[in-house]
């Protein structure tokens, strides 16, 4: 592969995975590399951006070879067989050079606004850890959390026997839900058979559940249930003494204790990372008055809510500024924009 040169995943290219080549180097059989003709007018800036483009990539999808959508492949024999246009070599030096431009800007903009959500979320975690009472600071009224709910966790029923899973209608979750704020649906159900026959507990609704393993940020989040539901091994459930806990604000108690919850599970000696519930049975915390929990839960849930609005809105900022930044290219290397007038 030389500078200059079409790199195009051969399986990979209806999802535009494909580019022009700023180095030389080496590549896998995966892909084809494509070298322009000494003579033809091909300036490798536009080509980038022509077929990175989206009716362009919409075109080799067509022209892809495959009978699942996943595994298409676009042969070289095809792809050379594909009608490309070909402007002035100094019209294509003018659109690329306006796009370089552009999207630089547009990814400038972008960038700010991705520095700006990292912002709000350590506001975010800020409002919460200054709420609650770090557990560095726990007095004598500290106790086990074990001694003040009922903790533990689910299974996951075999797929192979549609008995614990076909028609069933009770909610079953998995650890991927604690990236919800609240958790009021669940993607899949099991039977009452699996429910026996699987030992699969039944949470109610104000429990709090916490992700047990993952290498992401799964491991330790926390989020309030808000139905009566079943869960797999890597979600541990918290059912609250009602008598001692405000649920909402043992969730964010637990939220704020993520980093110690990351802390504890990095030290048990596996080399994944994972929290049991014994682990969370021994954690101490302090339980406030019941008023003073309500207090601060309605106060996190105030305060995190105004920060949550904003990142939303910063997120779909970033959503259409892509978009914008996709329709530009398109224009441009289509010829629906004048970029000689846009300069």
């Amino acid at each position: 592969m030389n500078k200059g040169d079409l790199v195009i995943n051969t399986m990979w290219a209806w999802m535009g995975a494909l580019g022009v080549s700023k180095q030389t180097g080496i590549v896998s059989p995966a892909y084809g590399v494509y070298s322009p003709h000494p003579n033809a007018p091909f300036d490798s800036g536009f080509y980038d951006y022509l077929y990175r483009s989206n009716p362009y990539v919409m075109e080799m999808t067509r022209f892809s070879r495959g009978i699942w959508s996943s595994r298409l492949r676009l042969y070289p024999d095809v792809f050379l067989s594909m009608a490309v246009p070909v402007p002035p070599l100094e019209e294509q030096r003018v659109i690329a050079n306006f796009l370089d431009r552009e999207t630089a800007r547009i990814d400038t903009l972008i960038e700010e606004q991705q520095r700006l959500i990292e912002m709000l979320r350590e506001r975010r975690r800020s409002v919460i850890t200054t709420a609650i009472p770090p557990r560095a600071n726990l007095g004598s009224g500290a106790d086990k959390l074990g001694r003040t709910a009922r903790i533990g966790n689910g299974s996951t029923p075999r797929r192979e026997n549609r008995e614990y899973w076909d028609g069933g209608n009770i909610p079953w979750l998995n650890s991927s839900v604690v990236n919800q704020g609240r958790v009021g649906s669940a993607a899949e159900c099991v039977t009452a058979t699996a429910l026996v026959e699987c030992h699969l507990p039944i949470v109610p609704r104000g429990s709090i559940l916490v992700g047990l393993t993952g290498q992401g940020k799964t491991r330790g989040m926390a989020t309030i249930l808000d139905l009566e539901a079943t869960v797999n091994q890597h979600l541990a459930y918290i059912t609250p003494d009602q008598g001692r806990w405000d649920p909402d604000y043992l969730m964010w108690l637990l939220t704020g204790t993520y980093d110690d919850l990351r802390r504890i599970s990095e030290e048990n000696g596996s080399t994944k990372g994972g929290l049991t519930c014994e682990a969370l049975k021994q954690l101490r915390v302090t339980v406030p008055p019941i008023d003073e929990q309500r207090r601060l839960a309605s106060h996190l849930a105030e305060q995190t809510a105004k920060i949550d609005t904003l990142i939303a809105e910063t997120e779909r900022f970033i959503e259409l500024s892509t978009e914008r930044r996709s329709a530009l290219i398109t224009a441009a290397v289509t010829g629906q924009i004048d970029v000689q007038e846009a300069v």
